[in-house]
C-alpha cells in the first residue's frame, strides 16, 4: 500500500463516518453502530475485496441483521442467543453469498441490544446505504482506485470453493 493509498483512505473512511453522523443529524434517528467501523475498513481500505463489494455489504448487513431480529424473536437477548445469532448470521451470509465480516458485529449488536424489525431499515439499512454511496464517490473521485469491481455477481472463487470443507 502507498502513502497516497492510504492517505486517501483515512480520509474516505473519515468522511463515510462523519457522513453518517450528519444524517443522523437530520433524521433524528441514530444511524451509526459498531460494525460500519469495520465496514468502513474495508469500503476504503480493501476496496478490491470482494467482501467490500455492494452486494456484500449491503445485503450481509440485512441478511445479518434480519438474523438478529428473528433470533431475538424466538429466544430473548441472552449470552446465548448473542452467540448463536453471530453463528446463524455467517449461516445465512455464508448461503447466500452475501459474506460480510462486519456482518458478525451487526448480528451480535442486534441480539445484544434486543433488537426490533426496526433495526432491520434503521440504522442497518440506512448506514449501509450512506457508507455505499460516499465509496462510491470517494474511491471514484481519484484516479488510483476503482470502486466496485463488480455490483451484484457472486466472486469468481465461489465456484472452485462450493463443496470444500
Amino acid at each position: 500500500m502507498s502513502v497516497r493509498y492510504a492517505c486517501w483512505s483515512f480520509l474516505s473512511g473519515t468522511l463515510g463516518l462523519l457522513a453518517i453522523h450528519w444524517i443522523t443529524s437530520l433524521v433524528g434517528h441514530p444511524l451509526l453502530i459498531g460494525s460500519f467501523g469495520a465496514s468502513a475498513v474495508l469500503l476504503f481500505g480493501a476496496t478490491d475485496s470482494p467482501l467490500a463489494q455492494p452486494r456484500n455489504l449491503v445485503a450481509g448487513h440485512l441478511v445479518s441483521a434480519l438474523v438478529a431480529v428473528l433470533v431475538v424473536a424466538l429466544f430473548g437477548s441472552n449470552q446465548l442467543s448473542i452467540t448463536v445469532g453471530v453463528g446463524l448470521a455467517i449461516f445465512a451470509m455464508n448461503l447466500t453469498h452475501t459474506t460480510h465480516p462486519p456482518g458478525g458485529a451487526t448480528a451480535l449488536i442486534g441480539v445484544q441490544g434486543a433488537a426490533g424489525p426496526e433495526y432491520i431499515l434503521v440504522p442497518v439499512l440506512g448506514g449501509a446505504l450512506i457508507l455505499l454511496a460516499t465509496a462510491l464517490f470517494t474511491n471514484n473521485v481519484v484516479y488510483h482506485r476503482r470502486y466496485p469491481t463488480h455490483w451484484l455477481e457472486l466472486d469468481d472463487n465461489t465456484s472452485t470453493r462450493e463443496g470444500k470443507v
